[in-house]
């Protein structure tokens, strides 16, 4: 079976996407975010776009939208695919990473197995401040309006938080949802 590929965007936490992945048994590969997108469609399986500092340094990221694998897009990733699709990302209102309670609206098949209300660890220096059009809100806080979004049709999921860090309530869950998602 191929691996999910980890896409590099220069954030403090995408080592530990792949930790966790590993931790799961579920085989992965860190990778740049320069990669060509023809090398990536024939070699994984699904994609996770890794966060980062700044949409300006996410490489050709907005490419692998493209490439009909499934894909989750974690905080910089979100905004990568919020923009890619026509919605709008601006900074948040809190910055900084800090624990967060969201209400979930929709489990779908990426929040699948939560409860309504929990607790992650998220940063909202962005966010999603507008929903592109053809994706459906998933999960909410008070802080912002669009914690989790997919794609109506295609299997392209984003949430805000972080779910590879230990503050975030079982976030191993969404790692095993989406594997789940790739395994189709």
């Amino acid at each position: 079976m191929l691996p999910i590929a980890v896409v590099n965007n220069y954030g403090q936490f995408n080592h530990l996407i792949s930790r966790a992945l590993r931790d799961l048994d579920i085989e992965s590969v860190l990778i740049p975010n320069t990669t060509p997108p023809e090398e990536i469609s024939s070699r994984f399986r699904g994609l996770i776009l890794g966060g980062g500092p700044e949409i300006s340094r996410a490489g050709r990221s907005a490419e692998y939208l493209d490439l009909q694998i499934p894909v989750l897009g974690i905080c910089l990733g979100l905004h990568i695919i919020a923009t890619k699709f026509g919605g709008e990302v601006k900074p948040g209102r809190m910055g900084g990473y800090g624990a967060v309670t969201l209400s979930v609206i929709d489990q779908d098949q990426i929040l699948q197995g939560y409860p309504e209300s929990m607790q992650v660890w998220a940063s909202h220096a962005d966010e999603v401040v507008k929903a592109p059009p053809g994706f459906i809100r998933l999960a909410t806080s008070d802080i912002c309006g669009n914690e989790a979004l997919r794609h109506q049709d295609l299997p392209i999921f984003g949430v805000q938080w972080h779910p590879e860090v230990s503050h975030t309530f079982e976030g191993y869950r969404i790692f095993e949802n989406f594997e789940k998602i790739c395994q189709g």
